[in-house]
């Protein structure tokens, strides 16, 4: 089998931290033998749209590039009808918009951002998702959302993640990490309010990064990795939130996470179990348990080793690649190995 994947994000070189998820997934299928090809930003014209801030930041920051948009999708329709392939695997709805247009067969996987997006264009959403053989949702929100647009044979498969092969030590004063990108729907406002005075690193940018004193920036993956490895708690304060690939990724390094009680983060993060769980939008609670962990060492230990064992039990590589699989084979009605 011959697959596409095609993607408005995916990373330009070893370091970049932009769309490694979805290249950590086709490198995974590959490696069972499976065909990829990747139509990306780098197979079509991106107008100054597809990198930096996203595209929807982008256009938020410069909206004129809004008239750049239907040349973009243009090219990236022709690169997509270019590529052979037996089946289209679309990341993010506008990709599936691009897919529809080839008349190749395709599945779709929603993130979070473009559902959001959906909800202003359902009709348009509802088209591509009932022209998909099936869709792909990272977390069960996500599939909700999608059965709410139209969409009848939906999975649920989230992202994977790679194990340290250690749990790294903590650093001395203990550190609170938030790792993604700086904006209001990733509860930035409120994680600033409720670590005043704590030891607070942030590695991540976007638009209010300005109110975000000492932030590094996005960071190349293994400098993140390391991060991970010396924090005692992560953060992951979202006011919406389609997956966590950032909650996901600290619960591997053993570290206890609190998280709000959002979206994916609902299918990640067990409540008192792997990590403590807030109401979204209260910096006050956010503040509360993030203090209740940094005072308890043995609790930190207890729920960062169920956190790293929830995420080698549920969202190992091998377990979503297996399902991934069977979602191209039931997609196509051939077997993929």
């Amino acid at each position: 089998m011959r697959v596409a994947v095609l993607t408005t994000s995916y990373p330009r070189h070893p370091g970049d931290v932009v769309g490694r998820f979805v290249a950590a997934a086709v490198d995974n299928v590959r490696a069972r033998g499976v065909e990829v090809s990747v139509v990306g930003p780098e197979q079509f014209r991106g107008f100054g749209l597809t990198y930096g801030y996203g595209i929807m930041g982008n256009l938020r920051r410069r909206p004129w590039l809004a008239l750049c948009v239907p040349a973009l999708l243009a090219s990236f329709v022709r690169a997509a009808q270019r590529v052979e392939a037996d089946l289209l695997h679309a990341h993010w709805l506008p990709a599936g918009w691009v897919a529809s247009r080839t008349g190749k067969p395709y599945v779709v996987q929603v993130w979070g951002t473009d559902v959001e997006l959906a909800r202003r264009l359902p009709l348009l959403a509802r088209r591509v998702l009932r022209g998909a053989r099936l869709v792909i949702a990272a977390s069960t929100a996500l599939a909700q959302s999608a059965r709410s647009l139209g969409a009848a044979d939906v999975r649920v498969i989230p992202s994977g993640v790679d194990l340290p092969a250690e749990v790294g030590e903590e650093s001395s004063p203990p550190e609170v990490l938030y790792a993604g990108r700086l904006s209001a729907e990733k509860g930035v406002v409120e994680l600033v309010r409720a670590t005043a005075g704590m030891n607070l690193v942030v590695a991540g940018d976007g638009p209010l990064r300005a109110h975000v004193p000492g932030a590094l920036g996005f960071v190349p993956h293994d400098q993140l990795q390391r991060l991970y490895a010396r924090a005692a708690v992560v953060a992951c304060p979202s006011r919406r939130e389609g997956f966590g690939v950032a909650c996901l990724e600290a619960m591997a390094h053993g570290r206890p996470v609190v998280a709000t009680g959002v979206g994916g983060l609902r299918d990640l993060v067990v409540d008192g179990e792997t990590g403590l769980v807030v109401p979204p939008r209260d910096p006050v609670a956010l503040r509360d348990a993030l203090e209740r962990l940094l005072a308890d060492i043995e609790l930190r230990s207890r729920l960062g080793a169920a956190a790293r064992e929830r995420a080698r039990t549920r969202f190992s590589w091998a377990a979503v690649t297996d399902a991934t699989l069977a979602a191209y084979s039931d997609a196509t009605g051939t077997m993929t190995t």
